[in-house]
């Protein structure tokens, strides 16, 4: 009877998502697990070394469960509150130990073997081959080959990180929308654009300010993304860019939300389980799910290093003369919180362009409208909107169909744009609901349909205007969407490698840094930038302003995108736990080497690395550089191509849907690329679009 009544357990094709509340989860998740205990027992029983006898109840339970919890683990993330986190923390435990129950079972694990040992191996599919590879190293990795006693504190210490990175995870949310900083005087906003000020007010508003108007004030000053990248970019009020920064920096630092000892207790759990399985350090069992080793990892980092670093200098004794230039008094003293207001200032000087400017232009609507023909041309498919068809969490979130040419749909997704601090975690990304499977379907035909997540946290609409963008917003649009393209287009029908299932982690970002590629096309920016008033495109002198802007202080980007990859390898293989250099003096010794101005002694970025501590980035942020060389790789091929030939354009984009999308973790990444692109990798395009490499002269 519970099952029926229960939301999150009725056979659905569309989550019931505006039905499921906090108080179904832990009702459902007990009853769950109680079925799917008695499932891995009959498969124990039964099981065989054949696809149906155990690759196929296999799956059965594992995506019950992922498909479960993943809707429980979405709604956290984008409503938050405190019955949710309770009854999270209330049925984890049970959900981890049921997990390692599986990932341990010994029947399972050596069914996988004697399939990877019988003369039928050869006959198997790629995609067959990698799913058994990927189950056995998975289990050896779960403690499969622990025995006893070690197996038990393998197993302590895999619930004790579950509930810390969930604890992690839910300081930074807290100590983000604890600080608010109302400002009342005009003067103390000079700077602040239109757009930030009306977002501001209608902060205020909601905290009891009712009169609070854009042009008036009061303003509420939030460390959201919106709110707090505006006040370092425009506010000519440098105390308050200083007061923001530091409070930025230090978020869940200290007091009740004081993430400092859970990242301690998670780097020594992660250090003690890694030499239970027989590892030196964490970052070596990381490497395993990866492309990378730890060596190739740290010569591609040095490499960027190299490349980075005097256009770096370069950046900053150009920002420091334009200062001194403008007269400003702290042009001798450049700090962190005064990098990003005067590099904005000498963007607008050099390049004529204006972020808050650009933003009536790019209006979220028109964007996806622009995002989607692209999509079209590229890779044969409609998307049409199918608001109506699956329930949503949110008035703001929409849901969309996915078609081939041929009007048959092949995938779904929801897209929840807007920043709402209250209750929704800060960044973007995407997340599976389901993936696509020959094995499980609804509604009885052969084949699941993936349907995806995509949400971001971009300035809101107001009452009379669309979300109006940045270019950067743009861009985690289109990189998010390259995501979801990945696990929508899959034409893989084994579930456990399907879509970005079994690929592996440093090349999962390839899709999506490709995607932001297409930003910097002047047809694509002339395309998607229509003023939502007027409709007139996008003058001309302003987007070869975009285009040339792009690599605006790429070295300096690139090297503190280093310093996360650089941090995060040297907590996961060097960091003694209680040894004589703390976590920050490790992020110090990192910081000397990517910043040329020192972090601040209180620098407390570790405390809200969420990448690392409470995702799956750990000792795999370097995945992010690793992914972009092969993505701006792949947009090469497209320039060769030819990006104002239609027909070859097209050509090139089935080639791409053919092999990186559809192909999923069927086959390696580096036999998919090859097959994309005809030869191994090169970091040149990756350097060349970043403008630290001077384009090789073509013999005449």
């Amino acid at each position: 009877m519970e099952s029926v009544e229960n939301p999150l357990l009725q056979n659905f094709i569309f989550p019931p998502y505006d039905i499921i509340e906090a108080k179904h989860v832990q009702p459902a998740i007990h009853s769950l697990l109680r079925k799917l205990e008695s499932d891995l027992i009959e498969l124990e029983n039964t099981v065989e070394p054949t696809w149906p006898k155990l690759v196929v109840p296999l799956e059965k339970i594992t995506d019950r469960l992922s498909v479960v919890w993943g809707i429980v683990n979405h709604l956290s993330s984008v409503k938050d509150s405190p019955e949710f986190r309770a009854a999270i923390e209330e049925v984890q435990p049970k959900k981890v130990e049921f997990q390692l129950k599986l990932g341990q079972s010994k029947p399972i694990y050596n069914a996988f073997r004697a399939i990877r040992d019988s003369l039928d191996w050869v006959t198997l599919s790629d995609a067959r081959k990698r799913v058994v590879e990927l189950k056995l190293k998975e289990a050896v990795l779960d403690g499969v080959s622990l025995e006893d006693g070690e197996r038990e504190r393998f197993n302590q210490i895999q619930l004790e990180l579950a509930k810390l990175s969930q604890k992690f995870e839910e300081n930074i949310l807290d100590a983000t929308k604890m600080f608010e900083k109302i400002i009342s005087d005009k003067n103390e906003v000079e700077g602040l654009p239109l757009t930030a000020l009306t977002v501001a007010a209608e902060m205020a508003v909601l905290k009891g300010y009712a009169k609070a108007t854009a042009d008036d004030g009061p303003w509420a000053i939030m460390l959201y993304g919106p709110s707090y990248r505006s006040v370092l970019q425009h506010s000519c009020n440098r105390s308050l860019r200083e007061e923001v920064y530091r409070a930025h920096v230090t978020r869940a630092s200290d007091g009740t939300l004081n993430n400092t000892p859970i990242i301690e207790r998670i780097l020594e759990l992660r250090l003690e389980k890694s030499k239970l399985l027989g590892y030196s350090n964490f970052a070596e069992v990381s490497m395993e799910t990866k492309m990378a080793t730890i060596d190739k990892a740290k010569d591609l980092l040095d490499k960027l290093h190299s490349a980075s670093w005097n256009p770096a200098i370069k950046d900053m004794e150009d920002l420091r003369d334009f200062a001194i230039g403008q007269g400003a008094k702290e042009a001798k003293d450049i700090n962190h919180w005064d990098i990003n207001f005067w590099s904005e200032r000498l963007r607008e000087s050099k390049y004529d362009i204006n972020e808050e400017e650009l933003r009536p232009y790019l209006s979220l609507p028109k964007v996806i409208d622009g995002l989607f023909k692209l999509t079209k041309k590229l890779f044969e498919i409609e998307i049409e909107p199918a608001d109506g068809t699956a329930p949503v969490w949110n008035k703001d979130v929409s849901f969309y169909k996915i078609k081939d040419f041929s009007g048959s749909p092949i995938a779904y997704f929801y897209f929840d744009p807007y920043s709402r601090p209250s209750e929704k975690r800060g960044g973007a990304w995407m997340d599976v609901v389901v993936g696509r499977t020959g094995v499980l379907s609804c509604d009885g035909t052969s084949t699941r349909l993936p349907i995806a997540h995509i949400v971001c946290n971009q300035t809101p609409p107001t009452h009379d205007k669309p979300s109006l963008m940045t270019i950067r917003e743009v861009e985690a649009v289109f990189h998010e969407f390259g995501h979801a393209l990945q696990h929508m287009l899959t034409k893989q029908d084994e579930g456990f490698v399907a879509g970005s299932q079994g690929i592996e982690w440093d090349a999962v970002e390839l899709p999506s840094q490709f995607m932001e590629n297409w930003c910097y096309q002047r047809d694509i920016i002339m395309n998607i930038a229509k003023h939502y008033e007027t409709g007139e495109s996008l003058p001309e002198d302003l987007c070869l302003s975009i285009l040339s802007a792009r690599t605006y202080r790429a070295g300096s980007q690139l090297l503190r995108q280093l310093r996360y990859a650089g941090v995060d390898l040297e907590l996961h293989s060097n960091y003694v736990p209680g040894g004589p250099k703390s976590i920050y003096d490790i992020d110090q010794g990192v910081g000397k080497k990517t910043h040329l101005i020192p972090l601040l002694p209180e620098d407390r970025f570790l405390c809200s690395f969420t990448h690392i501590f409470s995702d799956k980035y750990a000792a795999g942020y370097y995945s992010y550089q690793w992914a972009e060389v092969l993505a701006y790789d792949a947009f090469s091929a497209f320039e060769e191509a030819g990006l104002d030939n239609d027909k070859a354009l097209g050509e090139m984009g089935i080639r791409f849907r053919e092999t990186v999308l559809a192909l999923g973790g069927g086959k390696s990444p580096n036999e998919v690329f090859l097959e994309f692109r005809g030869r191994e990798p090169s970091p040149d395009a990756f350097l060349r679009y970043n403008g630290l490499l001077l384009p090789a002269v073509v013999a005449g």
